[in-house]
């Protein structure tokens, strides 16, 4: 049966921006994500696919689910990309607790299909603070600094007022009540006293990742 809406790759971003599109899989159907797939393995188009749930990767065809990286934790899927060497790490990823891991993960995944290292540090909240600043030195060297934090969100500011480096905050959507699904921690975030925080959306570890590489390819051209 002819679907109803084609689908249409955005394949020039690389040429515009420096980074692949993404394919969010979230609202997707499985035959929607499996005819993208089969198109991107027909041209030999590298993908990263994020939000793709299991029940997904279970519908698709085995040929095809053999052919991806796939990672339950933070739902994200790699086709046809090979790691480059990951040396030095230049980005930290550094979440409150582990709750906030998927997120975290996410991120990370993103950096990784570009063979882009990230150093993992979690369960660092700030109720604990010295398991923080155990690892602050570490985190003195990175050039960029990703922190997912939910509750009240109060990760981001306290790394960014310790490191030099760029500090991204992920507010994440971890919480009770009034923490109204990420939404405390975001107003948390954007109206830090630490100055040029850089916040993304509630759980938006995708988008983390990408303004991390936007600003290693901008240290990079320099």
């Amino acid at each position: 049966m002819k679907p109803d809406w084609d689908l249409t790759p955005d394949h020039s971003r690389a040429e515009r921006v420096g980074f692949d599109e993404a394919i969010f899989c979230a609202g997707k159907s499985a035959d929607q994500v499996r005819r993208i797939l089969e198109g991107a393995i027909d041209t030999g188009t590298p993908l990263l696919l994020t939000r793709l749930s299991p029940d997904k990767i279970a519908a698709l065809p085995d040929q095809i689910s053999a052919k991806l990286d796939y990672d339950p934790v933070s739902r994200t899927a790699i086709l046809g990309r090979a790691a480059r060497d990951q040396t030095p790490e230049r980005v930290a990823i550094v979440s409150a607790g582990t709750s906030d891991v998927g997120v975290a993960r996410e991120a990370a995944r993103t950096l990784r299909y570009y063979g882009i290292a990230a150093r993992e540090i979690h369960d660092v909240g700030v109720a604990g603070l010295w398991r923080l600043l155990e690892r602050v030195d570490e985190l003195r060297r990175m050039q960029v600094v990703i922190t997912v934090a939910g509750m009240e969100g109060t990760l981001p500011t306290v790394v960014a007022g310790l490191v030099p480096g760029v500090v991204i905050a992920v507010p994440g959507s971890t919480g009770y009540g009034v923490g109204a699904d990420g939404i405390a921690a975001l107003h948390g975030a954007l109206a830090s006293c630490a100055p040029g925080l850089l916040v993304v959306n509630v759980d938006n570890g995708y988008g983390a990742g990408c303004a991390a590489l936007r600003v290693l390819n901008a240290l990079r051209t320099r």
